[in-house]
Formats: C-alpha cells, structure tokens, sequence
C-alpha cells in the first residue's frame, strides 16, 4: 500500500488542523492505521491509531482529548482532526498501515511496514 498525507500547516496556539492520508489498493480495510509524529531531534512517536474498523481508537495521553482519528474504508481514507494544538504539537506527522498491528504493538513505530511521506505542522504560540 502507498500513503500519501497532507494537511499540515502553520496555526497559532488554539487553532485546529485536519491531516489526511490518501492510500492506494483495493485492501485498505484490512490495515490497521496510524498516525505518529517526529519532532526535530526526537524520536518518532505514537499519536493515534485505529483498527481495521475504525471502531476502536487509541490515542497518546499528550493528545487524548484535542486529536480524533477516523477512517473511511471505502475512500481509503484515514483522518487526524487536530484541535486546541499547541505548540508542543509541533512536528512532522507521518500516517502508517499494517496489516499485522495489534493491542499490544499499536503504538510501536516498527510495527509499521509502510509510511507516508509526512506533513508539517507547525504551532506557534
């Protein structure tokens, strides 16, 4: 599967920001998807997840509360709503998919096999 994902930018303190990642192939409802981010000179870092149904999401404890993931199966689509962002937030943010994440490895970046190229946001204060 190919991702592709936008939607970054640059917000002020408060402001809300909508990613999207755009995937290819007939079997994206069997990936589970996530979203995680990297700071300069930080390691990349779990924000969001969801399993195949996007019925059941997980989110860092940084997040919880301002950052909604969704998905829409049948566009290949998967979403990171991002409200009340501050500048903390600041970061490339990566969408992931694999077929293979479960409960216990969700979070975990090189649970991942594929990657899109990343988006920037930036949150001034």
């Amino acid at each position: 599967v190919q991702l592709q994902a936008s939607g970054g930018g640059s917000v002020q303190a408060g402001g809300s920001l909508r990613l999207s990642c755009a995937a290819s192939g007939r079997t994206f409802s069997r990936y589970t998807m996530a979203w995680f981010r990297q700071a300069p000179g930080e390691e990349r870092e779990f924000v969001a997840g969801t399993f195949r149904s996007g019925g059941n999401t997980y989110y860092a404890d940084s997040v919880k509360g301002r950052f909604t993931i969704s998905r829409r199966n049948a566009e290949n689509m998967v979403f990171l709503q991002m409200n009340n962002l501050k500048p903390e937030d600041t970061a490339v943010y990566y969408c992931a998919a694999d077929m293979s994440a479960i409960l216990s490895t969700i979070r975990r970046p090189d649970s991942y096999d594929y990657w899109g190229q990343g988006t920037q946001v930036t949150v001034s204060s």
